[in-house]
């Protein structure tokens, strides 16, 4: 599933840098993630960059975007695909 960013979050920017599918970014209070975008660093990382840098640990599943280990790696061949294209 998709991931979210919470209410704790403190503007500290390590998250966004970390995504390796730029899904974050700054929203009207705080950072949100675009869940189109977001793989849970599936066919990047072991784990999301962005709970591994967040020092506050706001960072929690999406409940609105399920998704299995699958379905989060055809996004990310999608997500591919559209940048090559």
């Amino acid at each position: 599933m998709s991931l979210l960013i919470n209410q704790l979050c403190i503007n500290c920017d390590v998250c966004a840098p970390a995504c390796p599918n730029d899904a974050i970014s700054q929203g009207e209070t705080i950072y949100v993630i675009d869940p189109r975008r977001c793989t849970e660093c599936v066919g990047h990382h072991d784990e999301p960059q962005c709970v591994v840098v967040c020092p506050v640990e706001c960072i929690d599943p999406d409940p609105a975007h399920p998704e299995s280990h699958e379905q989060l790696l055809a996004k990310l061949l999608n997500l591919q695909q559209e940048s090559a294209a």
